[in-house]
């Protein structure tokens, strides 16, 4: 659904933005995984295109509350920074698809790489009311951009952080400590959310672990609802058959051993309608891929 949600906070949590909205249609059907987009500039900008925003919070204070995190990119994002308390913003949501979430107790770790770890405070709420145990892998190139340090450490049961720079918890990346965590916990799931190259990266993880890992991927949208193609990317359906999907209608949430990482940016030949791939079959392309 559309709706000019009000501003309510605005605040800073070290390289990011943090900006909560009054937005309660969208806060009362939002699920973990879901994100908003967010018209950019103004009713006089010249930037038309819309902006992605996975949700951190949603709250149920004022009707219904969503918070977004985020990092500054560009313009747009240069101009979400400067909203204030009782702006007005244009929002679309919630949108995509969930993560799925297991029926019984099990165990599941969640990666999150810079901001991306945003989206995973969600998730654990939902995985702990339904008995599951969880443990936290973040991790980003500077201390300063691991996002959710403290709030993972209250609600994990570890917490494993990891640093390019050697800044906060282990020097690497979080590929280098996930096989531990993994095998430590016992791991049924791996969730992730973050840069692509991560999640090509823990997507090879959980398949040495024989492990099914559910990966957000982080793909630019212009729109976010399936109309301008400008976020497709190759996902191998349950047929075998290659697609090019889009992430904010089909996705963001895929298996990650699904996803063509190696691929992303291009139309593989082997594609479902691409030039020497294969040839349409009747209603084969709106499948689903999950």
């Amino acid at each position: 659904m559309q709706v000019t949600g009000t501003v309510l906070t605005t605040r800073r949590v070290d390289a990011y933005h943090a900006l909560t909205v009054v937005a309660p249609g969208i806060a009362e059907r939002f699920r973990p995984g879901h994100f908003v987009s967010v018209a950019i500039g103004g009713p006089h900008t010249s930037m038309p295109t819309r902006r992605a925003f996975s949700v951190h919070d949603v709250k149920p204070d004022y009707g219904g509350t969503v918070e977004l995190v985020f990092a500054v990119r560009g313009r747009g994002t240069a101009w979400l920074a400067e909203r204030k308390a009782r702006d007005t913003l244009d929002l679309v949501g919630p949108l995509g698809r969930p993560f799925p979430v297991p029926r019984d107790p099990c165990a599941c770790v969640l990666v999150g790489g810079e901001y991306g770890s945003a989206s995973l405070f969600a998730l654990a709420d939902t995985l702990q009311q339904r008995g599951c145990r969880v443990d936290f892998v973040l991790g980003a190139a500077s201390a300063d951009r691991v996002f959710g340090a403290l709030r993972a450490r209250r609600m994990g049961e570890t917490t494993t952080l990891t640093t390019e720079d050697g800044s906060l918890g282990l020097r690497g990346r979080v590929t280098d400590v996930l096989p531990a965590v993994i095998a430590d916990a016992r791991a049924d799931v791996v969730y992730a959310c973050g840069p692509m190259a991560m999640l090509r990266g823990v997507t090879a993880v959980g398949v040495e672990f024989d492990i099914p890992v559910q990966v957000s991927v982080e793909e630019s949208m212009a729109c976010g609802y399936g109309v301008c193609m400008t976020c497709v990317i190759p996902v191998i359906g349950e047929d075998g058959v290659t697609r090019m999907v889009r992430s904010c209608v089909e996705g963001p949430v895929f298996r990650g051993e699904r996803v063509r990482f190696e691929d992303i940016g291009t139309i593989p030949f082997d594609a479902l309608g691409a030039p020497g791939g294969r040839a349409q079959e009747g209603g084969a392309h709106t499948r689903n891929v999950s």
